[in-house]
């Protein structure tokens, strides 16, 4: 498993009975987790918290604030992130993430370091973690995401990390049919990042389900390939797309433009009070093998 055990604004305090205990910087939530099957006792930490997320019975939820303000900020390395409670018991921020950001910055680097120009395309780009962590290692980024108050939030995040006059773009839109107009522009990338969720829609109401559209979206991005790529990651909370699963399909997808290197894993955090990891996902990673 790669384990995001890098942080110091974050931490999963504790586990039990379908919720975690977190700190994110000075500030204490309860969120669900669907992996956390096991009920054991909670101590005094689990009464002192400033929110906590109360899922329904009858799908979603509903947040209880006692003592948070509306938004916040962490660090992660040189990095800054604003977040906020919104609904889905999201924060803006997914740190299991930060065990993938460091494995591509050092990819990076290197390459920056040896002369190189690194274009990154980053789909399906959230709030902007993997971009700012990709224009801190020195790439320039197209960052593309359907939601524009995404978008808005991820060039917040650029502009607190002192990031906002690097290489980028930000884009919202529909990553498939970006990905389409690319290929017929011509355009070339030398590492990808695929955060896709389980199911979504387009900013025109178009529907994306995993199962469906991995699969068609990576031969694409085959095409969008430079010459001597360096990585494509790609990232799934989606149940039942186990480690194997993804690293098959980036070795159909990939192998036959450029060959290449997969690994691919379960993706978590650790746990402060029983030394335990909670698993929090999956990801497959692709580099290029030179020839």
């Amino acid at each position: 498993m790669w384990i995001a055990d890098q942080w110091r604004d974050y931490e999963v305090l504790d586990t039990s009975d379908g919720e975690k205990l977190e700190r994110w910087g000075s500030y204490r939530l309860i969120r669900p987790d669907p992996q956390v099957i096991w009920n054991t006792e909670r101590g005094k930490d689990w009464q002192h918290v400033n929110a906590h997320y109360y899922r329904s019975a009858r799908g979603g939820g509903e947040w209880k604030f006692f003592d948070l303000p509306e938004e916040w900020m962490i660090s992660y390395r040189d990095r800054k992130f604003m977040l906020k409670p919104f609904s889905f018991k999201h924060t803006g921020l997914f740190p299991e993430q930060a065990v993938n950001w460091d494995w591509f910055s050092g990819i990076i680097q290197e390459a920056v370091s040896s002369g190189r120009e690194v274009k990154v395309l980053n789909l399906f780009a959230y709030t902007g973690g993997a971009t700012l962590a990709a224009l801190s290692a020195g790439a320039s980024v197209t960052h593309v995401d359907a939601s524009k108050g995404m978008v808005t939030w991820a060039r917040e995040n650029a502009q607190l990390s002192g990031l906002a006059d690097r290489k980028v773009r930000w884009l919202v839109d529909d990553c498939t049919k970006f990905v389409e107009r690319e290929i017929r522009r011509g355009s070339r990338y030398d590492a990808i990042i695929l955060d896709p969720p389980s199911y979504g829609r387009g900013p025109k109401g178009e529907i994306w389900k995993m199962e469906d559209a991995i699969d068609p979206l990576l031969q694409l991005l085959a095409k969008l390939l430079s010459d001597h790529p360096l990585f494509v990651l790609l990232n799934s909370y989606t149940t039942g797309l186990q480690p194997a699963v993804l690293s098959y399909l980036l070795h159909t997808a990939l192998d036959p433009v450029h060959p290449g290197k997969v690994e691919a894993s379960e993706v978590g955090l650790p746990v402060t009070s029983n030394g335990l990891v909670l698993p929090c996902g999956a990801a497959g990673r692709w580099t290029a093998v030179e020839t």
